[in-house]
């Protein structure tokens, strides 16, 4: 028996990190409260950590999809909490602007645009959350590079699709498996 074998599926522990995170932030987003340390601690810890946790577990098992998303966007979550927390402890004297903010912002669509193309190989499921993520990134990116708030509200709407997407996704993973069935689908 080889240890991926062994090992339990991280998935859903990434999965939920990311799509608890990403329907909080983007509850911000669309208005529906302001940025707060709740978010923060969020994007620290459980889309940070965890993810990057799910990403060292998928590597152990062999899952270069896998550890990729997970490592990155556990990552993701890291930079963007630091981008907005650092600057503000006075321990750097720059804060970004919306160009640097909005360039960030595409790449990261960028690269969850290609990570999107590799789910066509996967599950509908994935395809949605990728999919719905990349123009998330890119709704965000050109709301800071345009300044146009109701950009940002649309994307915080999508984002609540995209991380609610992912928290499903989460759920059907664990609850197939314990049932040993199809609890709820996740497609192909």
């Amino acid at each position: 028996m080889s240890n991926s074998e062994t090992l339990s599926n991280p998935a859903p522990l990434g999965l939920m990190g990311f799509g608890m995170t990403t329907v909080l932030l983007n509850l911000h987003n669309a208005g529906f409260y302001p940025l707060d340390t709740m978010i923060l601690a969020m994007g620290i810890f459980y889309g940070g950590i965890a993810q990057v946790i799910a990403g060292i577990m998928e590597f152990k098992k062999g899952n270069t999809f896998g550890t990729t998303a997970f490592l990155s966007y556990g990552l993701f979550w890291l930079t963007l909490v630091f981008l907005l927390v650092l600057p503000n402890m006075n321990w750097w004297s720059v804060k970004q602007n919306n160009a640097s903010f909005s360039a960030y912002l595409f790449l990261w669509g960028l690269f969850t645009f290609g990570m999107f193309i590799g789910t066509f190989k996967l599950n509908r499921a994935l395809q949605v959350i990728f999919g719905s993520l990349t123009i998330l990134f890119w709704l965000l990116a050109l709301e800071h590079i345009t300044g146009n708030k109701t950009i940002g509200i649309i994307a915080g709407w999508e984002g609540i699709f995209c991380g609610f997407s992912a928290i499903y996704t989460s759920i059907a993973q664990v609850l197939n498996e314990v049932f040993g069935k199809t609890i709820l689908p996740i497609g192909g």
